[in-house]
């Protein structure tokens, strides 16, 4: 396993100890284009600069360079009751409930990287917006060649209440400028997370935790393969993709971000993606 960080200095490598590379000397579209991007992460720790990790931390970049962001929905179960709930007064809840039993998953736009935020960075809740939320997702590193060889914590922002209004409005309410957050590192490994492997989150407000909950990678009922599998049937990803897999961790239906709220989304070995509501 090693552990890929973006700076805005270049990348912090971990694995057999911990090396830093100058942006020219690695770069994310080179490791997500590599035939076996496990092999090319290997190569590049081992020809960088041993650093011992003392000094001030670096600011962060989100790992990413010219990958898209997609995402697969009601891929748990209290993702599809809590989209059922919120379009039953348009009529679509029935959608939700046929996704999640079909073979074909619900797979949609999420973001191209300028619309990505950074750890510590500012998320955006959409000004025409009433009711929204962050869905804390393991998010799956895919090459071009369509190979799971990774993963990190992704932050799907969701309008709630304009998706519930009517189905089709759905890439309004999740695709929007600082609508994803990605890190605080990418994790490169031929492993897949273990399903007691647990994505939890807590949203803090003037200090006070205002919302806080958990899942694990095995509540997902698709196997993770096949949501790549899918995504890639004729399509095509030069520069690889990110792949957010869905939510199991939904606020109460009376509970809404605000500005100046704290998002903090856990998940090892990656860690804890922490950013600001704007």
């Amino acid at each position: 396993m090693i552990r890929i960080t973006a700076t805005h200095a270049g990348f912090v490598l971990e694995g057999e100890g911990r090396h830093v590379l100058s942006a020219g000397d690695f770069s994310l579209d080179g490791l997500f284009a590599s035939e076996d991007p496990v092999a090319y992460a290997r190569a590049a720790l081992g020809s960088g600069t041993a650093h011992p990790g003392e000094g001030a931390a670096p600011r962060l970049r989100a790992p990413i360079q010219s990958q898209e962001v997609w995402a697969a929905g009601v891929t748990y179960l209290r993702s599809k009751n809590a989209r059922m709930a919120e379009s039953k007064d348009a009529g679509g809840g029935t959608f939700y409930d046929k996704v999640y039993e079909a073979d074909r998953p619900e797979l949609f736009f999420k973001a191209t990287p300028h619309r990505v935020v950074a750890p510590g960075d500012a998320v955006r809740i959409r000004a025409d917006s009433r009711w929204n939320v962050p869905e804390p997702e393991l998010t799956l590193a895919v090459s071009a060649t369509g190979r799971i060889f990774g993963f990190t914590i992704g932050n799907d922002m969701s309008s709630r209440d304009i998706e519930g209004e009517n189905p089709l409005y759905l890439p309004q309410a999740k695709s929007y400028h600082r609508a994803a957050a990605l890190g605080p590192c990418l994790v490169v490994t031929d492993k897949l997370p273990a399903p007691e492997t647990t994505i939890a989150i807590a949203i803090r407000r003037a200090g006070v935790v205002a919302f806080a909950g958990e899942t694990t990678v095995g509540q997902i009922k698709r196997p993770l393969p096949s949501l790549a599998d899918w995504l890639f049937r004729e399509n095509s990803f030069p520069h690889g993709c990110y792949l957010m897999t869905g939510v199991g961790v939904v606020p109460p239906d009376g509970f809404t971000l605000s500005r100046g709220d704290e998002i903090r989304i856990t998940m090892e070995p990656v860690g804890t993606l922490v950013n600001s509501v704007d």
